[in-house]
């Protein structure tokens, strides 16, 4: 069933089914922690590996050169290292597909919506160093037991 609307000396017909209208560009008002619900499991997590980075903090800094081009930072890639755990995520191309997209995983690693992803070979280049230097692992056993004891 269709119906005339009158909008500023405008006539024209609409269907009670509704416009499909195009995004041409996006504006938010809200941060991506915003558009995170407070009682998502994502945000417990976080508190627990901010916590457990901040222990690591002098093992991180004996990974890095005091010279050299900048990294991404060792605390974004534990993150989405912990983002391939959590989420069952088998390749690293996938994380940076989903990384482009998913609001969650871009507030978890700490990416702002308009932040470029990190190039796949850049992203494992730099995640090896922090397995080489078992870091990753101690990351993983300082977060993964508590979530554990909380899920019993």
């Amino acid at each position: 069933m269709l119906f005339t609307a009158f909008y500023w000396d405008l006539i024209y017909q609409v269907s009670m089914r509704g416009g499909d209208q195009k995004q041409a560009a996006m504006f938010s008002y809200l941060t991506l922690a915003q558009r995170i619900p407070m009682d998502h499991p994502a945000r417990q997590i976080r508190v627990l590996a901010d916590r457990a980075l901040e222990r690591m903090d002098a093992e991180l800094e004996k990974l890095y050169s005091a010279t050299g081009r900048p990294s991404i930072a060792p605390e974004r890639l534990l993150w989405a290292t912990l983002l391939v755990v959590l989420y069952s995520i088998r390749r690293e191309r996938q994380l940076m597909e989903q990384m482009n997209y998913n609001l969650l995983f871009r507030w978890f690693v700490g990416l702002e919506m308009d932040d470029a992803v990190w190039d796949v070979t850049v992203f494992t280049k730099n995640r090896e160093r922090l397995i080489e230097g078992a870091v990753s692992q101690q990351l993983l056993e300082l977060v993964l037991v508590p979530i554990e004891a909380l899920a019993q």
